[in-house]
């Protein structure tokens, strides 16, 4: 092994391939998995000792394919063919894996280079360079690119908008950049990330730049867009997507009319409130925010204007059945997918490139998409609901 490592290390300095016909790593690999099944047999024959007519019996030679290429190991042989390996099947020729997907597997899991490098040492006892492992997280990138511009469903029942905040190193300095993520529901009531944009700031601007490549994609229309109340977002969309209903967040006014409340009067005035938002109908909603307005209004006017002005915005929702109000009314779908992401990159820091930060959030991405699989609870009902509602929209190509 340690001769191997050497020779891993030369190898390396002179830009030879992990993986591949030539790989590094394709005789470690060879060399573990042979170990694996002498020790399998060994095992084997050790349970069955008190049978002292089975014994080794030689070995056959068999080839092997793989990601690392196509490589000959030896496997060992009992004398009455009860051994059964584990490692590799008697019939088996295809080894199962890849290691640079492994490796990319664990930075998607938020694993970094050192977390890998010290995990590629314990289980294969050899050292990785950053411009290693940073050569094989690269390869994503053109999949990356593939997929930020790939063709999209004409029609998104719900699509909620929102940004993330990251820290880059730029320039020797730490900037922060916004990440705009883009989820939708799609007819099949799938969720899916449509879109992931890097901008320097959460804009109105930049929004509307994000909306048009959405549109230039293949989308056609938004039925209901759930949002933040971002100034000129709402009528960014609008711009570009005219008959879109907006939903402003709700839960994002609570926390922007709370500020202005001192916090020995927050718990009464959020149990006022919420019989404004949680109101049954729109007419009782807005009776109980004028009962709200004649005690507060006076020692804080601020807030209500906010109400007032944002009024239409905020309310959409109360058009709709229960089910559907609880999916529009806030972005928590949203931010439910940042906070997965978070907990993938919190411990990255600050990342080193736009791109480092980009390739661990799409590969996180990716790995979120697959527990989405499952479509959104009682979509039938939810779908039956919107197409009384969206009956010219919901399956029309030519909005």
């Amino acid at each position: 092994m340690e001769e191997f490592r050497k020779k891993a290390a030369e190898l390396l300095l002179e830009g030879k391939p992990l993986t591949g016909k030539d790989g590094i790593f394709t005789p470690l690999i060879k060399q573990v998995l042979e170990a694996s099944l002498e020790g399998e047999l060994d095992t084997h024959l050790a349970k069955e000792k008190s049978q002292k007519k089975n014994r080794r019996n030689g070995r056959t030679r068999k080839n092997l394919k793989s990601s690392l290429g196509a490589f000959e190991i030896t496997t060992p042989r009992d004398r009455d063919g009860s051994f059964t390996p584990r490692t590799i099947e008697k019939r088996q020729t295809q080894l199962p894996g890849d290691l640079e997907e492994k490796i990319l597997g664990l930075y998607g899991l938020g694993m970094s280079y050192s977390d890998i490098q010290a995990h590629l040492q314990e289980m294969y006892g050899i050292s990785v360079s950053d411009g290693t492992l940073n050569n094989i997280t690269d390869r994503v990138i053109p999949a990356l690119r593939e997929w930020q511009s790939r063709i999209l469903d004409s029609v998104y029942p719900i699509v909620w908008m929102d940004a993330m905040h990251f820290k880059i190193r730029e320039d020797g300095r730490i900037r922060s950049k916004a990440v705009y993520s883009v989820l939708g529901v799609n007819l099949e009531g799938q969720k899916e990330v449509i879109g992931l944009y890097l901008g320097d700031n959460e804009s109105a601007s930049f929004w509307l730049q994000v909306l048009t490549d959405l549109q230039q994609r293949g989308v056609k229309d938004i039925l209901i867009a759930s949002i933040d109340n971002l100034k000129g977002f709402a009528e960014a969309i609008e711009n570009i997507f005219p008959k879109t209903e907006v939903q402003l967040c709700v839960i994002h006014q609570i926390r922007n009319s709370i500020k202005y409340i001192p916090w020995n009067s927050q718990r009464e005035f959020l149990k006022e409130l919420k019989l404004v938002y949680k109101a049954s109908s729109l007419e009782i909603a807005l009776h109980q925010l004028d009962l709200l307005e004649k005690k507060w209004g006076k020692k804080y006017p601020v807030i209500f204007k906010s109400w007032r002005t944002n009024w239409d915005r905020l309310t959409q929702y109360f058009k709709y059945p229960e089910p559907i109000r609880k999916l529009i009314y806030t972005t928590n779908t949203v931010e439910g997918y940042h906070r997965m992401v978070r907990k993938v990159t919190k411990s990255k820091g600050a990342f080193t490139s736009d791109m480092a930060m980009l390739k661990l959030v799409y590969l996180a991405t990716l790995n979120f998409q697959k527990r989405w699989r499952n479509s959104i609870y009682a979509w039938p009902t939810l779908l039956n609901s919107l197409t009384v509602y969206f009956e010219d929209r919901m399956f029309n190509d030519t909005v």
